[in-house]
């Protein structure tokens, strides 16, 4: 992993997949919304507003479908 910057209370490296590791003065990970504020502040990464969900169609109206059940029933008598 190559050094990215070191402070006296992180240091962030960088993978060679290009991901970044941040590891505390205490040399335990930091991971989380921690890390993602500390990378945040660095300039390191950018972060973006999540795709919104798909709306849901509407349900399809069941009066129809009783108007053809009452019809065939028409039909059979």
């Amino acid at each position: 992993m190559k050094v990215v910057k070191k402070t006296s209370e992180y240091t962030i490296s960088q993978r060679r997949d290009g991901r970044y590791a941040v590891v505390g003065s205490d040399n335990k990970p930091v991971n989380g919304d921690d890390k993602v504020k500390i990378l945040l502040a660095e300039e390191l990464i950018k972060v973006t507003a999540p795709a919104p969900a798909p709306e849901p169609e509407p349900e399809a109206e069941e009066a129809p479908a009783e108007e053809a059940a009452a019809e065939e029933g028409d039909a059979a008598e």
